[in-house]
């Protein structure tokens, strides 16, 4: 445990000595604030209407807020996070210190779970800052904050399924910009793969649902945390990561 809290203390110190960390975290934040001052006008607007006259439906904080402002944060992250792991095991090929890392004392895994837990924890401080938005709905609110935990643990484990996907795709080329691109493309399709089960048989149908990580979100984001949601997202990252594994393992007997 303690070499792969060395790696990955290395690799997350190491996003802050560039301009990346940043400037993704300023996106983060700049796009979420201008998307959650919407979202809150479009709803006391909406509100304003309802009270009225009597058009509409009454809609509480959390379907006319908070679902919206955690869909708003997942799709910024979808494109934001293939920057963070496209450098994760590439950088270490570009510059030839796969070939020494891989000879040193610490297993292989070590090293892969290292570089998966430095993602992990700056994706957490990105999230951990759009705090602010739920305190905002605190103070001149009453949030339910069972939704507002459960948007937040379903989109950490659901990026973090996006960051076993990135390290894989790290892992399997030098290139950066290429390693960037397929993540996303394979994010992606997770991402919206549930669009087509309507036009295919039910049991294909069924598969596809079930292979969607954002089908798999969806009880998050009303405070309910099930535990095959759960059980489905940590084994996709446990997939991601073996897969990682074989690849790392094949190029060390090279």
């Amino acid at each position: 445990m303690k070499n792969i809290w060395t790696i990955a203390r290395r690799d997350f110190m190491a996003y802050f000595t560039s301009p990346l960390a940043y400037i993704l975290i300023s996106l983060l934040l700049l796009i979420t604030g201008y998307m959650f001052s919407q979202i809150v006008f479009g709803f006391i607007q909406h509100m304003m209407t309802y009270q009225q006259f009597n058009m509409g439906k009454p809609v509480s904080i959390t379907e006319g807020v908070i679902q919206p402002l955690f869909g708003s944060i997942n799709t910024i992250l979808l494109f934001i996070f293939p920057m963070i792991t496209m450098r994760l095991i590439a950088e270490e090929r570009k510059n030839e210190t796969l070939p020494l890392i891989l000879t040193s004392p610490i297993t292989l895994m070590q090293f892969i779970l290292g570089k998966f837990l430095s993602s992990v924890l700056l994706i957490s401080v990105m999230l951990a800052l759009t705090l602010v938005y739920p305190i905002v709905l605190q103070v001149y609110g009453n949030p339910e904050w069972g939704p507002i935990v459960g948007g937040y643990l379903g989109t950490l484990l659901m990026v973090s399924c996006y960051l076993a996907i990135g390290l894989f795709f790290s892992a399997m080329t030098e290139n950066q910009l290429i390693a960037g691109a397929l993540t996303f493309g394979a994010s992606l399709l997770f991402w919206i793969i549930n669009w087509a089960a309507q036009s295919v048989d039910s049991t294909t149908g069924a598969f596809l649902n079930y292979m969607s990580l954002i089908s798999h979100y969806q009880t998050f984001g009303t405070g309910l945390i099930v535990s095959s949601d759960v059980f489905f997202f940590l084994s996709f990252i446990a997939v991601g990561i073996y897969l990682t594994h074989q690849v790392l393992d094949s190029y060390r007997w090279r």
